[in-house]
């Protein structure tokens, strides 16, 4: 197989296309620890390991494309958030990140609840043994059918996101002899992301229930979020157990959810005042950050949870109100870090003075984000070690799309060659969960690796599952 070089890519920095990218790293051979899962390393020889099993072996028995994921890694970070919160605390994994049964048995043998967001979560969540009273149910249009089985199997809590669904839980509850539990999610006018937040009234969103009424101020009393609460006291068949917000995703610091507490704690002090009830329950959601590249620099669940009780604490003690009990709802935060998708090179296409298009045997199929969210992603060789100089790739799949794109800016190994395996950390979340069909494409498997053994948790979709659905 030849390795040769392509002249034709631009090498060094100060000749390089405008991008996303900073300098070409010191070394291409490092697996940089934050963005990668943590049983990766390379070996002497040069290829990567995982789990304790070489990349090449895996591909070789299981194909490519393929998830990757880290089962002693996703493990240990449910005991880092969960040890962390306490037991006085509630952790709720964000089920649409990433699910299927091993990761709701996982879940369940660690001690963490399940956030999920629809039928089919539910019913993988059920299936796989997961007790109904440590799920929470979200979404904000959801159909009878999902309210009514949601309620049947007793879930924990039904997160309510509108009016017209207060008065359908309510009365699928009554019509089953059954008092449900829920929360209220409310629109504390944050958003959110990754180092930046803006405090001003984000409103204009499908979900929740506005704090702000009318031109109000975010934290002013009488608006949706007031209104949904004295009716939601009104009713036998609800018990209002909290008040839930969401600010956004890919979140670093915690400045956003101290602005978010003050007016969640301001909306639970005037439903003191106003009914007499102190909510026992406040859910600050998820989206908090992981290190998709070197530069991103995430903070510890110690850290985040020792932040996030302070914040509480003091909004509450400085309102007169009991400390209600804490929830949030890491999704990302634990099965981003855990994965990584393994793929072939097919062609290496050099462009003049520009940079070098390394096609791989996935895509935009088993990795929307880089084209829905302009994601940035990290990129390595990892059949082999290269002492090859930096050359600047655009990383893309094999779509008859143009957006079509898995790295935007990346440098490789200049001898980057067809039969090649490449390796992109950080995919545990958000890509299988929204991997498609598009051009007839079959999803890669997701297989968890550890302690030196592997086994599939998700097949390898066959053509016979195309052909199956397809009834014309």
């Amino acid at each position: 197989m030849s390795r040769s070089a392509h002249p034709a890519g631009p090498r060094h920095a100060d000749v390089l296309p405008e991008g996303h990218y900073s300098a070409p790293p010191a070394d291409l051979n490092h697996l940089e620890p934050g963005v990668w899962s943590r049983t990766v390393a390379r070996t002497p020889e040069g290829a990567v390991t995982v789990g304790g099993l070489d990349v090449r072996e895996l591909a070789e028995e299981f194909g490519t494309p393929a998830y990757l994921l880290d089962e002693a890694d996703f493990r240990a970070r449910c005991r880092a958030w969960r040890d962390a919160f306490g037991a006085d605390a509630d952790v709720f994994y964000a089920g649409k990140a990433f699910l299927c049964r091993a990761v709701v048995r996982w879940l369940n043998e660690e001690g963490l609840n399940l956030d999920v967001c629809s039928l089919g979560e539910l019913t993988t969540a059920l299936a796989a043994g997961m007790p109904a009273e440590r799920i929470a149910m979200h979404g904000n249009n959801k159909s009878t059918e999902e309210i009514r089985r949601a309620v049947e199997e007793g879930v924990g809590r039904i997160v309510l996101d509108s009016f017209q669904e207060i008065a359908r839980v309510a009365h699928i509850a009554r019509e089953l002899g059954k008092r449900q539990r829920v929360q209220i999610r409310v629109t504390v006018g944050v958003e959110a992301h990754t180092h930046e937040f803006i405090a001003t009234a984000h409103e204009d969103q499908k979900f929740g229930l506005a704090l702000a009424g009318g031109g109000s101020r975010p934290d002013a009393a009488g608006g949706p979020a007031a209104e949904a609460v004295r009716r939601v006291l009104q009713l036998d068949s609800l018990e209002l157990v909290g008040i839930h917000s969401h600010i956004g995703s890919q979140i670093f610091d915690t400045s956003g959810f101290e602005v978010a507490a003050h007016r969640v704690v301001g909306l639970l002090r005037q439903v003191r005042d106003e009914h007499g009830v102190e909510l026992p329950e406040i859910d600050l959601g998820g989206g908090l950050g992981i290190a998709y590249t070197a530069d991103d620099d995430p903070r510890e669940p110690h850290e985040i949870a020792k932040a996030l009780r302070d914040i509480v604490t003091r909004e509450c003690e400085s309102a007169g109100l009991t400390v209600p009990r804490l929830s949030v709802e890491p999704g990302r935060a634990i099965v981003g870090p855990t994965a990584f998708t393994l793929y072939e090179v097919g062609t290496v296409k050099p462009l003049e003075g520009l940079r070098t298009y390394v096609s791989v045997d996935g895509g935009m199929s088993d990795n929307i984000r880089t084209a829905l969210y302009d994601a940035e992603y990290t990129v390595a060789l990892v059949s082999r070690a290269s002492t090859a100089e930096p050359m600047l790739t655009r990383v893309v799949g094999k779509h008859c799309e143009s957006g079509d794109i898995v790295v935007r800016d990346a440098f490789l190994p200049a001898d980057v060659a067809p039969g090649d395996l490449l390796a992109v950390p950080a995919t545990g979340a958000y890509c299988r969960s929204m991997a498609s069909n598009y051009n007839h494409a079959l999803r890669p498997p997701v297989v968890t690796v550890g302690d030196g053994a592997a086994r599939v948790i998700l097949r390898r979709e066959t053509e016979d599952d195309l052909l199956r659905l397809d009834v014309g």
